[in-house]
C-alpha cells in the first residue's frame, strides 16, 4: 500500500505540505492507476494490479493531521500489515532535492503521528521528501503551507523522480536495494578535458 500525505483542496495543491501527494500522483502515473474518491476510506484510492498481487494507492482527504483515519480504514479492510505500507510525506529536516527511505522510528510530522496512533504501531515505511526548514520554529506552519520557490520545486520533483526509479524494488519487497538506490548520490560530473593543441597552436609554429 502506497500513501501520499497532503491537504485536499486547490488552495493547498502546490504547497510544500503536499509533497506526499505529488509523489503519489507520480507513482500512480508510473503504475497506470487512476485515483478516484472512496468515501469508505476517506480519500482518493487506486488499485494497480501486479503479478505478485494488487497494490493500493491512497491520498487521504482528511487533512494532514487526521491521515491515520484514512490509512487505517483501507489497511484494515484489506488486511494490509504495517510493514507493507509506505507513507510519502514532506520532511523539514531534509533540504529540497533530498529524499530518505526508512522503516519505523519517531514521527515528527503530525500526519505520520496520527498514522502511528491509528495503526497502533510505528513500524511502517516512510519516504521523507525534503522541503527544507524556515530556520525559525514559529514560522514552520506558514512555511509548509506556502509554495516552494521554482528552484526548490524543481529540486523536489527531481528527487521524486529519482525515488520512483526504485519503485519496482519497493513493490517487490527488496527494501535494502531500494534504500541503496534512493540514497545513492549522483556521480560528480567529470571536469572538462582541456582542448587539444592543433599544429597551428604549437609554440614552434607560432615562432
Amino acid at each position: 500500500m502506497l500513501v501520499g500525505l497532503g491537504n485536499p483542496g486547490p488552495e493547498y495543491e502546490h504547497t510544500r505540505h503536499n509533497a506526499g501527494f505529488w509523489w503519489l500522483d507520480a507513482a500512480a502515473r508510473k503504475l497506470g492507476a487512476a485515483l478516484v474518491p472512496e468515501r469508505s476510506y476517506h480519500g482518493l484510492v487506486a488499485r494497480a494490479n501486479r503479478p505478485a498481487g494488487p497494490v493500493w494507492l491512497l491520498e487521504p482527504m482528511t487533512f494532514m493531521n487526521l491521515s491515520g483515519k484514512s490509512v487505517a480504514a483501507l489497511a484494515r479492510f484489506y488486511k494490509i500489515d504495517a510493514e507493507q505500507i509506505l507513507v510519502a510525506h514532506d520532511e523539514l529536516d531534509l533540504q529540497p532535492g533530498h529524499v530518505k527511505l526508512k522503516l519505523g522510528g519517531s514521527a515528527s510530522a503530525n500526519g505520520v503521528k496520527d498514522i502511528c496512533a491509528q495503526l497502533g504501531t510505528p513500524d511502517f515505511w516512510r519516504l521523507r521528501i525534503g522541503i527544507g526548514h524556515p530556520g525559525v520554529r514559529a514560522e514552520v506552519v506558514n512555511y509548509v503551507l506556502k509554495k516552494p520557490s521554482p528552484e526548490h520545486r524543481e529540486a523536489i520533483e527531481k528527487c521524486i523522480e529519482q525515488s520512483l526509479e526504485a519503485l519496482d524494488l519497493i513493490l517487490a519487497g527488496e527494501m535494502e536495494r531500494a534504500i541503496m538506490k534512493i540514497h545513492a548520490k549522483p556521480p560528480r560530473p567529470k571536469p572538462p578535458r582541456p582542448p587539444e593543441l592543433t599544429p597551428q597552436d604549437t609554440p614552434e609554429k607560432a615562432r
